[in-house]
């Protein structure tokens, strides 16, 4: 075990859309947990990270134990989970330090500028190592020989990509437009940001976890549900895979003004503030604890915006019937320009992921499966809906969408005998939730 001495202070920043960076406040720890205190001044100029348990003044606020790792939730957020953690284990176990000696400021330093969102840590870890230009193809056949099993030894390369949410193997990558064989784990100017989900035969759909979620994201947009912009990547014939899923990363700021984008190209790229609703309210995301209609409610008080529980209320509905049940609080997040206004974030993870025992992560007014009609209309009342019939229409015009799913997805490449299972499962959740969306 190495002589390894904890971070006991860090600087927090935010990029702002320009790409200017300015000074948030101090993390720091002792003996008694972490603490944190805003920069008078940031308050004044753009408004409180964590509106719902960080407080708008600059005394010292201290990190609850649970549920982030000893964090507030707003810096949880920062961290990678799953994946990302494992290749930070294995470059602190390379270093001789064991993961129970590293703490939460240690992770975030070692995330530093790399984090999902505007916000970043200084100074940064020295046990990260530099970033690179590599090909997508090898970084992806490592992440997969990785996650496998297959070696313990972890490329430099894929760490420095390494910094997402999730347990399926994914890199943060950057893009030259318009090319996308090879890659850089750090961004230069007009850089388009990227994460490439990769695929495994160990996960529940195998190497087609890509083309399925892309048939979802097809749907949801079709539904209206704002997903992010996606694109197939071409992934070698070695990997087992068709495609890589490749999701352009909506915290960066792009423009389709030409001079707006020239001005962006010239300039530090520009980032938004993303906060989960996992910590936005400090709820452990590994466990059920979220309802729709407190996400719901939280969106509304959130966005301060009628329209935007409807578009939830939506997105709910829309997971019930493509069985999208990994719906967990890490899956929902909202972003905050500079002015300190919120928005939902698009819609992402959303693909077939259905629970062993027919569960959802988030529950529908007290129902984890099968909410009985009373408990769906209580819920298009929390929604904003003006009336049931409205909101039954919505959900109709939703399984149409769905019902979608056998056409797009062939047309994506999916083999048949996965359309097929897929397909088997959705009608059942139609047959399940009939009384929903069964027009008078």
């Amino acid at each position: 075990m190495t002589n390894f001495n904890p971070v006991r202070k860090l600087n927090v920043i935010r990029t702002l859309s320009s790409g200017k960076k300015t000074p948030v406040g101090v993390l720091a720890q002792n003996r008694k947990g972490v603490y944190f205190q805003y920069e008078a001044e940031y308050l004044r100029q753009f408004g409180n990270l964590s509106p719902f348990f960080l407080e708008s003044e600059n005394s010292l606020q201290k990190a609850p134990s649970d549920p982030h790792g000893g964090l507030h939730g707003v810096f949880g957020d920062c961290l990678p989970d799953g994946w990302g953690l494992l290749l930070q284990d294995r470059i602190f176990r390379q270093k001789g330090i064991m993961p129970h000696q590293v703490t939460g400021l240690d992770r975030l330093a070692f995330v530093g500028h790399r984090g999902m969102g505007a916000l970043s840590f200084e100074p940064e870890s020295p046990y990260f190592q530099d970033d690179h230009q590599v090909s997508l193809a090898a970084l992806g056949m490592e992440a997969q020989a990785l996650f496998d099993g297959q070696t313990e030894e972890v490329l430099s390369s894929l760490v420095a990509a390494g910094s997402s949410g999730g347990a399926r193997p994914k890199a943060q990558l950057f893009f030259s437009p318009g090319e996308y064989t090879n890659c850089r784990t750090y961004a230069e100017k007009g850089d388009e940001a990227w994460l490439v989900k990769f695929t495994s035969s160990n996960l529940s759909l195998g190497h087609e976890e890509g083309v399925c979620e892309a048939a979802y994201l097809t749907l949801a947009k079709l539904a209206n549900l704002e997903p992010p912009e996606w694109k197939l990547l071409d992934a070698p014939k070695e990997s087992g895979a068709k495609a890589w899923l490749a999701l352009k990363r909506f915290d960066w700021v792009y423009s389709d003004n030409c001079l707006e984008k020239r001005r962006l190209q010239d300039s530090p790229s520009g980032r938004k503030h993303m906060h989960s609703i996992c910590g936005l309210l400090d709820v452990d995301f590994r466990m059920p604890t979220l309802d729709y209609q407190d996400l719901i409610k939280a969106s509304r008080q959130l966005c301060k915006s009628p329209a935007v529980g409807q578009l939830q209320f939506r997105r709910a509905m829309f997971n019930l019937f493509a069985s999208n049940q990994d719906d967990h609080t890490k899956n929902w997040a909202f972003l905050q320009s500079d002015d300190g206004q919120w928005n939902p974030a698009p819609f992402y993870d959303v693909t077939f992921s259905p629970h062993p025992f027919n569960q959802h992560a988030t529950s529908f007014m007290g129902f984890g499966n099968k909410p009985p009609l009373k408990a769906i209309q209580a819920l298009a009342v929390k929604a904003g809906f003006k009336n049931w019939n409205v909101a039954q229409q919505t959900i109709q015009e939703i399984v149409d969408v769905i019902s979608g799913f056998p056409l797009v997805a062939k047309e994506l490449g999916v083999h048949k005998d996965t359309v097929n299972m897929i397909e088997s499962t959705l009608e059942q959740r139609r047959q399940e939730n009939s009384d929903l969306h069964s027009m008078p």
